[in-house]
């Protein structure tokens, strides 16, 4: 049996034991993850379709910046989180460095533009369509958003989906505000690189096949709720 077939059996047999730090792992990555997806969600969504209906000084420079920061370095994420967090920065009174909340506003940093960036497009063409028979209606501009989250379901889906895939994936951010700390703020990404640098490589692979697992499983299940909705 060579290297690899070793740490591939090695792998399943530590998922199949159910390891209780390995089980901590994997449902701190979730929650955080999750976590940061759905308040990127809760945050982007209506933006980006308020941008679509809205017409005001300085909204292309609002709708640049959003894509701009779809490259934004994780590592620079997490500095500017560190920053503000930190006892001398300006919220290091709350305490959340090094902490799972800390985490999860960093992901929801990188997130978010994604979300704003994914829905804007989709709801603009919406927009351009339905714009006259919403104005001939009436409609508030609430109901107009109404109006497109509604026509848009499946951008919502896309850009949840982008976004979890970001922060469920992400190391560099989590591992500058959470510390990386044993039972505590480790995840998945940052136990898989610390393993990978020590050479522990089943711990490292066995952690990898739960991501991807996980993250069909997520895709799944949004998609699978988006049809139900769109059944009613």
């Amino acid at each position: 049996m060579n290297d690899f077939t070793h740490s591939v059996a090695a792998a399943l047999a530590l998922i199949g034991s159910l390891d209780a730090e390995l089980l901590g792992i994997v449902w701190l990555s979730l929650r955080v993850s999750l976590s940061a997806s759905l308040i990127a969600l809760a945050i982007g969504a209506p933006l980006g379709v308020w941008l679509a209906i809205s017409r005001f000084r300085g909204r292309q420079a609002i709708i640049v910046l959003a894509n701009a920061l779809l490259g934004l370095p994780p590592v620079v994420a997490g500095l500017v989180i560190y920053l503000l967090l930190s006892r001398s920065g300006p919220l290091g009174f709350a305490g959340l460095l090094f902490t799972p909340s800390a985490m999860i506003i960093a992901q929801t940093l990188l997130t978010t533009p994604i979300v704003i960036s994914l829905v804007h497009r989709p709801a603009s063409l919406l927009w351009t369509e339905y714009a006259d028979l919403a104005r001939t209606d009436g409609l508030s501009s609430l109901r107009s958003m109404a109006l497109l989250f509604a026509l848009g379901r499946a951008s919502l889906l896309t850009a949840f989906l982008a976004a979890f895939g970001r922060a469920i994936a992400e190391v560099g951010a989590i591992i500058v505000v959470g510390g990386n700390i044993r039972g505590y703020t480790r995840t998945m990404t940052t136990t898989i690189a610390l393993e990978t640098s020590k050479g522990e490589l089943s711990l490292a692979l066995g952690l990898g096949l739960i991501l991807v697992l996980l993250s069909v499983t997520v895709s799944m299940v949004a998609f699978l709720l988006v049809g139900r909705v769109g059944e009613k």
